[in-house]
């Protein structure tokens, strides 16, 4: 009896074991696939960095990380293609949306949030005499667009902190108005980010070969990269060249990130 005792411990020690394990592989597996991976934003929440900082410092790093971001939309011709790539490719990109496309796409940016990119605001109508009319209207862009992805995605009070100037910062237009719009950017507790790496999708018609050619000669010597591309295809197609783009960089030894890295709850 003594004997079968022992072994009957052994065996329920053993299936507790394999059960524990199980579902702790379960937990994991959910917590990577489940929709609610998704970090929510709101305005109490900040990045792990100064906010005098702007996120292009973090592109003088010497780490081989690279920050994938699309500019204008969400879309019906690109977005939902460029997602199925970035799912499949198991990469997170940042995606600066403009508030009426969001208001036209909402379903995208759902799918976006869901899928843990980053969602981050370029305007509201991409439009710079709007835009730059005077700050108050700069400020309600912003407002309206974050307003639009709440909507969007089932959150209240979604506030990305990142903006993205239209044609950049670094444009050589509309630059009175820009460092004005820096001060509003930070009572806003908003930062901005320009790029140091693209395909030039958007200027002016390349072949699918001249786009990884054009990424790659900005990528050139560089540690961490802001990428800019778009996902519009009014000019390119980037979705034909982004498979390829991905694992260019990857062969060249660069880890994939999103702006969630900076978000301090």
């Amino acid at each position: 009896m003594k004997i079968l005792f022992i072994k009957k411990k052994n065996f329920l020690y053993l299936f507790f074991s394999i059960f524990i394990v199980l579902l702790i592989l379960t937990c994991i597996f959910f917590m990577r696939h489940s929709p609610s991976f998704a970090v929510e934003l709101n305005k109490s929440c900040f990045f792990n960095i100064d906010v005098e900082t702007t996120l292009n410092d973090i592109a003088k790093s010497d780490e081989k990380k690279a920050y994938l971001t699309f500019d204008d939309g969400p879309t019906t011709k690109a977005t939902g293609k460029i997602l199925d790539i970035l799912k499949e490719e198991d990469v997170k990109a940042t995606f600066f949306v403009v508030g009426k496309h969001v208001k036209e796409n909402p379903e995208l940016v759902k799918r976006e949030y869901d899928e843990g990119h980053y969602i981050a605001n370029h305007g509201y109508n991409h439009n710079n005499k709007l835009l730059y009319k005077d700050m108050e209207g700069f400020k309600n862009e912003i407002v309206s667009t974050d307003a639009e992805i709440s909507k969007a995605i089932g959150a209240q009070n979604y506030c990305s902190h990142i903006f993205r100037f239209p044609n950049g910062y670094m444009s050589h237009i509309y630059t009175n108005q820009k460092k004005d719009a820096l001060t509003v950017l930070h009572e806003m507790d908003y930062v901005y980010v320009d790029w140091n790496c693209l395909n030039r999708d958007s200027e002016r018609k390349y072949s699918n070969a001249q786009l990884l050619n054009n990424l790659k000669k900005t990528a050139k010597n560089k540690g961490t990269l802001i990428i800019l591309m778009h996902d519009t295809a009014d000019v390119n197609k980037t979705y034909d060249v982004l498979k390829d783009s991905i694992s260019y960089l990857k062969s060249q030894g660069y880890e994939f990130r999103n702006f969630y890295d900076f978000v301090n709850h």
